[in-house]
């Protein structure tokens, strides 16, 4: 309670911000630099276990959002979100399935002593709807790819699909609109454990879906359908007794070789039960104004953005069951921060175009506050001429490459490359487009609306000690509790990192040519 009442303190202006040495900080001998490391105590306040995870929607996340806007009124910017304050509020809609009172089970019919329970969150999830049935039966088919041509007689039954993300074969959507189109209960994507640039990960922190609210929103209609995702392990115990080789067809779909379809033996079926509890919640994007310098250019806007939530309190992970979410998104807002304190401070010039900073919300659940931001927007869209966002980025080995997306879809990969040389640092192409890391991140919303925006990777060379830190990263610590405070972290990298943010930010605000979308991009706009 001291602290909720210390922070509407500093948001009125009447108590200074607490220094820094009245907390302990554990990291500081292993950073030589003053600016990295007041960025690195942000990073801290925002992603310790008080904080909670700053998951979409609860007080923790208004806690956090708190002190971000206090700090940004320190640094003496402007509110820009709604009617005059730090804060636009972003109307939402949150389902979760009870994983306590869900179970989902596998039988060969009531005579057969083959019946067995899969873990929900540890062996398989579901894809959460606002309209999942309670009960749902029926039996099994695989259909290897599920493609079109695939999806003979699933009418009623539950179609297993080999889940590739892998190019030239059906996504994740397409998969899914198939089975519905053939009549399918539901469809269960089996995980593609060869899908090594970015593998699966168990468990599941929750099954929880978070939706904006608008006056257009309207409840799903139509047959429920179930989307569960299972892990390969789950799947070897399921073929079990099938006559089928799971070893053989995991290895065969991870390959890209075609898959032959078959039904399951006998009476095989998979009953599922869900419980599941519906509530509106709010929650807001911080978005603050650093005015422009120039007379004619401060009408122009360039955001730095970053997410501000995180996943919260999950599954346990080695006996873990917060999800501090340090590197993402905390130590990005802390950098957003620390821009603005560093232009109030004069160790960097003011930009002649206007910054807007901005923490969005609900990216974790789909890129909700960037989506909103960009559909409400708080200044003119038009007047919006640049996006820096800053996710995804790990300072786990020495910066020597960044992997930028959209990087030839728009002026700023020229203006990228041209401050990172000095830097020593080579801007490169996502040569990993099966990730979908373009799409993922809030920078997407901003392209789709023909904003010039980028975003960065640390990149690596195949085969290298920064290969292989970066893939563990993803396999321990990506949405996991172990992206806390404690990870290992190249603190040199994360300041040659900060300083290439620092000048990008200002090349793009003080260039009089305002960036563009190059021709032919996918994110030029339609004639």
């Amino acid at each position: 309670m001291r602290n909720l009442a210390c922070v509407t303190l500093l948001l009125s202006g009447l108590v200074p911000l607490l220094p820094a040495q009245t907390v302990a900080h554990p990291r500081d001998k292993d950073i030589h630099d003053p600016d990295t490391l007041a960025w690195w105590h942000t990073t801290e306040a925002l992603s310790n276990d008080s904080m909670e995870g700053r998951d979409t929607g609860t007080a923790a996340y208004q806690r956090a959002a708190d002190m971000v806007a206090a700090r940004l009124k320190a640094a003496g910017l402007q509110p820009a979100g709604d009617n005059g304050t730090w804060f636009q509020t972003v109307p939402m809609h949150q389902v979760d399935v009870d994983a306590n009172k869900t179970w989902i089970n596998i039988s060969e019919g009531e005579k057969s002593d083959l019946s067995f329970n899969l873990r929900f969150l540890q062996d398989i999830t579901v894809t959460v709807t606002e309209n999942l049935p309670h009960d749902t039966t029926g039996a099994l088919v695989f259909r290897g790819y599920c493609g079109k041509d695939q999806m003979h007689d699933i009418a009623g039954k539950f179609v297993v699909c080999f889940g590739t993300q892998r190019a030239g074969l059906p996504g994740g959507g397409e998969r899914a609109a198939n089975a519905r189109a053939a009549g399918a209960v539901g469809i269960i994507n089996v995980d593609d454990p060869y899908f090594t640039i970015e593998p699966p990960r168990w468990p599941v922190a929750y099954a929880r879906s978070v939706s904006i609210v608008t006056n257009e929103a309207k409840r799903p209609t139509g047959k429920p359908f179930l989307s569960l995702r299972l892990s390969a392990d789950a799947f070897t115990h399921l073929l079990q007794g099938t006559g089928h080789d799971a070893a053989a067809i995991l290895n065969t779909g991870g390959t890209k070789q075609p898959l032959d379809s078959f039904d399951f033996p006998g009476n095989f079926s998979l009953a599922v039960h869900l419980e599941t509890t519906e509530k509106d919640i709010f929650s807001p994007n911080i978005i603050a104004i650093l005015p422009g310098t120039d007379p004619t250019l401060k009408a122009e806007y360039v955001v730095a953005a970053a997410h501000l939530d995180g996943y919260g309190y999950g599954t346990p992970v080695k006996g873990d069951n917060l999800y501090n979410g340090a590197l993402d998104d905390a130590a990005y807002v802390a950098l957003l921060i620390q821009i603005a304190d560093d232009i109030k401070a004069g160790k960097l010039p003011a930009p002649k175009r206007s910054l807007l900073l901005c923490a969005f919300t609900g990216e974790e659940k789909g890129l909700l506050g960037s989506r909103f931001f960009v559909d409400h927007p708080t200044v003119p869209l038009a007047q919006i001429a640049a996006d820096v966002n800053l996710d995804q980025l790990r300072p786990l080995f020495p910066l020597h490459i960044l992997t930028a997306e959209a990087l030839t879809d728009t002026t700023l990969g020229d203006t990228a490359r041209s401050v990172g040389a000095p830097l020593h640092i080579e801007l490169r192409p996502d040569n990993e487009p099966e990730r979908g890391l373009l799409h993922r991140a809030d920078q997407y919303p901003f392209l789709e609306k023909h904003i010039p925006a980028i975003s960065f990777v640390f990149g690596f060379d195949p085969n290298t000690d920064a290969e292989r830190r970066y893939r563990e990263w993803y396999n321990v610590r990506y949405h996991r509790p172990q992206d806390d405070l404690t990870q290992p972290m190249d603190f040199d990298a994360a300041k040659t990192f900060d300083t290439f943010f620092y000048n990008l930010v200002e090349a793009i605000a003080n260039t009089p040519t305002r960036p563009s979308i190059n021709p032919g991009s996918q994110f030029a706009a339609k004639p």
